[in-house]
């Protein structure tokens, strides 16, 4: 079992204000894996209190880029040291796939070498030419201390989402961990800590939804970085625009997989399982859950989508054969059954799942189902389920099947599928969505992702994700050539 006492603040593993602890249940064997200290008001002060300090009077924030990139690469070895233990803590604590969670430190890794190299390539300062032919410098400067809010669902990739290029623009950070799944953060801290990171520039601390909160209206904090529900982001949206914080929202999503009358039929089971139905046990905001189908087609893709999905081998997550594992709590797995129940009640049926798997009488699992004759109207197809749930839909065209993704309170993520690559650019341009994929979806680290609507406000990855960290301050005049 994880045992932590501490919490990590100012370079050095620190004793909790509090006494309050969390057990770490895993949700596939509904036993406690571990136990780890939750925060307290105080804990959040000494937090925000060294990352004052560490912006406003230390090193880091004063530091070259490639001053920083060199310590950021050796936090990046040293987590890539320790992948395959992160793996083996997030799967007893998330319960996503063991074979899944091997590339979370090689990915949180490649995130910190991107972008202290994006940092010393851009560098902090430009000279530019206005319309008057008077020339000015544009400085880029970090945006000063940033709260970094993640959820449960994969927190430590999450957060290095964030971290990465606060760090690499010379931020400082408080994280704050979830009360469901803190352990992974502890791998982040020692990597941390024996990477050589002044003390304050990076501090952990796990906290419930009220402390939390405490942390978003801290006086201390510069910027809020959050991922997570629609909800709570309404919520700290309206704190940060109260008191002119700058502030990144990441949210939900209700994803639509937008497929054509010529799309191939192999890639399109492909990627509504390894899109839409698979990752995180579908617990990704960015899955794919809408499949719109042509409806001249409809009967073809659903039966060979359902096929598909009655393969998956639902079970134990340390298992390299399981494709699916159990949802984080049994509060998920109510949430996820409710709107099953749901569907069934305004008239889509279910072709495959829709219960819990035989032989798992342990653990948070619900099949993985597939709804048909679902109306872009009902509660399954509007609602963010956060459970291995598709909902195939039909559409009457191109126009007909923009009109359908569209019709969403979100716009984070998509795809289309076509064999015309002409005409499934022209959809893609078309879907008021924060990313799409042709013939499939596969996000990287150069590519911006976040959402329209519902879905968020800002960006992360590639170079808007360090935008989001830094101020851009004009200066009229060149400065001087240095010796």
């Amino acid at each position: 079992m994880y045992v932590y006492e501490y919490f990590f603040i100012e370079g050095q593993w620190q004793k909790p204000a509090g006494a309050l602890m969390t057990d770490v249940m895993s949700p596939s064997t509904q036993e406690v894996v571990g136990r780890a200290p939750l925060g307290v008001t105080d804990d959040i002060d000494l937090a925000v209190g060294a990352a004052r300090r560490a912006f406003d009077q230390g090193p880091w924030p004063r530091m070259s880029p490639s001053e920083r990139g060199v310590i950021l690469r050796r936090l990046a070895e040293n987590l890539t040291a320790s992948g395959e233990a992160i793996a083996d803590v997030m799967t007893d604590e998330v319960g996503t796939t063991r074979a899944n969670n091997l590339w979370i430190g090689q990915a949180g890794a490649g995130l910190l070498q991107y972008y202290a190299d994006m940092a010393e390539r851009d560098g902090v300062e430009e000279v530019r030419t206005g319309l008057t032919g008077t020339e000015f410098t544009v400085r880029h400067e970090p945006v000063g201390v940033v709260a970094a809010i993640v959820p449960w669902n994969s927190p430590l990739f999450l957060l290095l989402a964030k971290v990465a290029p606060a760090l690499a623009a010379g931020c400082t950070v408080v994280a704050k961990a979830p009360e469901e799944t803190p352990l992974e953060f502890y791998f982040l801290a020692e990597a941390a800590r024996a990477a050589g990171l002044p003390p304050g520039v990076l501090n952990i601390v796990a906290a419930d939804r009220r402390v939390s909160e405490y942390l978003v209206r801290h006086s201390g904090i510069d910027k809020v970085s959050f991922t997570g529900s629609t909800r709570a982001g309404r919520t700290i949206g309206s704190i940060c625009g109260n008191d002119l914080k700058r502030v990144s929202l990441e949210l939900g999503g209700k994803s639509a997989a937008v497929v054509l009358d010529d799309a191939d039929l192999d890639t399109v089971v492909h990627y509504a399982l390894a899109g839409g139905i698979v990752p995180n046990n579908g617990q990704a905001c960015m899955a794919l859950t809408r499949i719109l189908l042509p409806r001249a087609r409809y009967e073809e893709f659903a039966q060979a989508i359902t096929s598909a999905v009655k393969t998956l081998k639902v079970g134990d997550p340390w298992d390299e054969d399981t494709r699916i594992g159990p949802l984080i709590s049994e509060r998920q797995r109510d949430r996820v059954e409710g709107y099953i129940a749901a569907g069934l009640a305004e008239g889509a049926r279910i072709t495959t799942g829709g219960g819990r798997p035989e032989g798992l009488e342990r653990g948070w699992y619900v099949e993985p189902t597939v709804f048909t004759g679902v109306d872009n109207g009902m509660t399954i197809a509007q609602e963010e389920i956060f459970g291995p749930v598709l909902a195939l839909i039909p559409h009457d065209g191109d126009d007909d099947a923009v009109r359908l993704a569209d019709d969403s309170a979100y716009g984070l993520g998509g795809a289309v599928f076509s064999e015309d690559a002409e005409r499934a650019f022209a959809v893609a341009r078309a879907v008021r969505t924060g990313t799409m994929g042709i013939n499939g979806y596969a996000p990287d680290f150069g590519a911006p992702g976040g959402g329209f609507k519902a879905s968020g406000i800002g960006r992360e990855m590639g170079k808007e994700g360090m935008d989001a960290y830094r101020e851009t301050k004009t200066i009229y005049g060149v400065a001087p050539a240095r010796d």
